[in-house]
């Protein structure tokens, strides 16, 4: 009966590492995220695994392990779940899927603008690097900018913030629906407990954006590690929150060349 288990186990894990190649993480992961998937619920674990019903896809909701290793891993940013549409949902907090271009001749790019919270943190990031007076955020302020020395791509923020050491997660890494949210929320929480844990030498801050990020500071894994609670960007006082100046005006998001000051 032992053999049979250690049997079991042994499968579970490979199938496991198939899911982390399949989303492009890197082995030197194993160690951290094995342990982390294993704790999810079997039930949980299996719909995960047949990858129906939910997004991002299965080879997308763990994208955000991809690009950076655990050794560069400065920061965890933590968002609510994924954005619930599929064109938006791509395995990283923050980043819409469905958002190409930042800007436009009118200021912000209808996407950008139609969305309040990456509007909200673009003007952040203006204001934060001194491009942007904070009495005037409006569209016709940004338009007036010299853009040469700035990115215009979702993408190319991704890149920027992944370059800072920022791994974008959400609390959830799937959406399957607004009321299964809270369920989702509840199922990956020991996920981000091991998770945590297995960053603990790394001292990753914790940007937490919002009351749903903050459920983060209950973990225990938790406790110790540097972090920093704000307003979800939703909120227009974001814009001109002296604390997310401070954390973010140093990474330049927005800049092409990337260099923190």
């Amino acid at each position: 009966m032992r053999h049979k288990n250690l049997s079991a186990s042994g499968a579970k894990g490979g199938i496991l590492k198939d899911l982390l190649r399949l989303n492009g993480v890197d082995s030197a992961w194993d160690p951290i995220l094995l342990p982390a998937l294993e704790a999810l619920e079997e039930e949980y674990r299996e719909w995960l695994l047949d990858g129906e019903g939910y997004i991002p896809a299965k080879n997308r909701f763990l994208a955000a392990f991809s690009t950076l290793q655990p050794g560069d891993l400065r920061y965890i940013l933590f968002g609510q779940d994924p954005y619930p549409r599929e064109e938006s949902a791509i395995g990283y907090a923050f980043i819409d899927g469905r958002v190409d271009k930042i800007f436009s001749e009118k200021g912000l790019s209808k996407e950008v603008n139609r969305a309040t919270s990456l509007r909200n943190f673009i003007k952040m990031a203006l204001v934060a690097d001194s491009s942007l007076d904070p009495a005037d955020t409006s569209q016709e302020a940004i338009a007036a900018l010299d853009k040469s020395d700035l990115i215009d791509t979702m993408q190319e923020l991704r890149h920027n913030f992944e370059t800072a050491g920022v791994l974008l997660l959400n609390m959830a890494l799937v959406f399957s629906g607004s009321e299964a949210s809270r369920r989702h929320i509840r199922a990956w929480r020991e996920f981000v407990e091991i998770l945590l844990a297995g960053l603990t030498e790394h001292t990753p801050t914790l940007i937490l954006f919002g009351a749903h990020a903050r459920e983060v500071e209950r973990l225990s894994a938790a406790e110790g590690l540097p972090r920093v609670a704000m307003e979800h960007p939703y909120n227009h006082s974001f814009i001109t929150n002296a604390e997310a100046h401070a954390l973010f005006g140093p990474m330049n998001l927005l800049r092409r060349a990337w260099k923190e000051s």
